[in-house]
């Protein structure tokens, strides 16, 4: 008597091979999100570490070579990644108009000057600790703004009421949180100080602060002098910096 052949059921059921299926994928084609992840990957530079060279700086070097800001700014001729800040700053806010006289204070390298004059400022002047290579359009002043010969030397320059007083002052970091935190405060307070002696009627304020914003008794000043005040943070300022802006708007009277 002549053997059946054996059935189908009987045979072995096939195996299924290790990662034949994934997220993002169906039957082993890739997604345009996995493709999109996978070019994000391929594109994303890693810098070796080099003798002496500390971890934080290799990370900082990565993140600068990896940053679209960065070449987008390169692309434009800006100095800087900053450059974008104030640019939305001013799109959002109409800080910068034709004809302005723009002070910027923290100038260094020359990012937030370029976006004033580009929009429409009639002149810049500028004040940082760093030289800055001369921009046409700008008076630079290399000196610590702290230093309490800085505002004259300012206001000689400037000649007339500012209608703008632009800050991205930082100060040098210690390591020690409560001294760092009130070297800051003392830089916006600075700023603020300078803002409000300063601007024409009418003029606007804008300053870089951290940690939660401008402290409580410096916004009831501003909240005094200035019709609108309010915190705001850029797309371009990093989503881990605690970086924040705050804008003070049209100059209403100066306390005596």
């Amino acid at each position: 008597m002549a053997r059946k052949p054996p059935s189908h059921r009987s045979r072995p059921p096939r195996r299924q091979m290790s990662g034949s299926k994934t997220e993002g994928t169906k039957r082993g084609r890739v997604t345009p999100k996995s493709e999109e992840d996978n070019a994000t990957r391929m594109l994303h530079k890693k810098v070796k570490t080099a003798a002496g060279r500390k971890i934080s700086s290799k990370l900082w070097i990565e993140r600068q070579i990896n940053d679209p800001y960065v070449r987008k700014a390169k692309e434009k001729g800006y100095r800087s990644r900053a450059a974008f800040k104030i640019e939305e700053l001013d799109d959002k806010f109409g800080l910068i108009k034709q004809g302005s006289l723009v002070v910027d204070l923290g100038c260094a390298p020359g990012g937030w000057v370029q976006i004033a004059l580009k929009r429409g400022a009639d002149r810049v002047v500028g004040i940082d600790i760093l030289p800055v290579d001369p921009i046409p359009g700008a008076d630079l002043i290399e000196l610590d703004f702290m230093d309490e010969t800085a505002p004259d030397r300012i206001k000689a320059l400037l000649g007339a009421e500012p209608d703008l007083v632009m800050s991205d002052l930082a100060a040098n970091t210690t390591g020690h949180r409560q001294t760092d935190h009130l070297k800051t405060v003392a830089l916006v307070e600075a700023a603020a100080e300078f803002a409000m002696q300063t601007l024409r009627p009418g003029g606007h304020f804008v300053t870089k602060v951290f940690q939660g914003g401008a402290e409580k008794k410096l916004l009831d000043r501003l909240k005094r002098n200035f019709q609108k005040v309010q915190h705001a943070k850029p797309e371009s300022s990093r989503k881990g910096s605690p970086e924040i802006y705050l804008v003070a708007l049209n100059l209403q009277g100066r306390e005596e």
